[in-house]
């Protein structure tokens, strides 16, 4: 699922956008002022792609921009009533990728969206796939790909099983007994150890430092918490 971040201060096309984007399948959360969205221009590396208006109240969106280029390389589209050819240049010198002018029609957005995040996740919108870091794991092939460097890595059945059940419980903790009945089944007897093992191998595989983990969290004397934003 593509996650997307929506600045916009315009209420009836914020919640346009919102509307239409999850439709189409994506996952979204907006800003309704430029102040709040430049507050938080380092978690922007977690979304997929942004799209930003120029003219925002508190903070323009080119600053914005700027702001989060300090953080991520996340394709950013422009929104603009603004339309001159300066006016685009301006937004693609300060790291916007593309840049639409209002009033804009819906299915091109739609076709430059698609085109900004065809090459981050491919099979999207199946739910077989999500994205971890900047790794792609495919839940119907077992397959990890490095979206870098295209090496792929193939999971076994049970570190997919209990990668997939962290993914269908994101933000929540979930129990070593969940995951033993779960993934293990009750017919077979692995110790609360082995979970520890798989765990610990997930985090070689994803995690930057897997001993400061940013996806899969131990919580003490209770289980694990996979999170993949804490924005989305």
């Amino acid at each position: 699922m593509i996650k997307i971040c929506v600045v916009e201060d315009e209420a009836s096309i914020r919640e346009m956008l919102l509307f239409n984007l999850e439709l189409e399948g994506h996952k979204v959360n907006a800003y309704s002022n430029g102040k709040s969205a430049f507050d938080d221009a380092s978690e922007f590396q977690k979304y997929d792609l942004v799209i930003l208006d120029v003219m925002l109240p508190g903070v323009s969106g080119l600053t914005i921009c700027e702001e989060i280029r300090k953080y991520s390389n996340v394709p950013v589209l422009f929104l603009s009533a603004k339309g001159t050819t300066q006016d685009k240049i301006a937004g693609l010198k300060k790291g916007g990728n593309d840049y639409l002018s209002k009033p804009f029609d819906l299915e091109e957005l739609l076709l430059r969206i698609k085109v900004l995040t065809e090459g981050i996740m491919p099979s999207v919108l199946d739910n077989e796939c999500i994205k971890i870091g900047k790794k792609l794991v495919d839940f119907a092939t077992f397959e990890v790909i490095d979206h870098l460097s295209n090496e792929k890595h193939v999971l076994s059945k049970k570190e997919i099983g209990l990668l997939k059940l962290l993914n269908q419980n994101e933000g929540k903790v979930v129990s070593r007994d969940e995951i033993l009945d779960k993934v293990w089944g009750k017919d077979q007897f692995p110790t609360s150890r082995t979970i520890d093992n798989y765990i610990l191998n997930l985090r070689k595989l994803f995690e930057k430092d897997p001993k400061q983990p940013e996806f899969f969290h131990s919580i003490r004397s209770v289980g694990y918490k996979f999170t993949i934003s804490d924005k989305l």
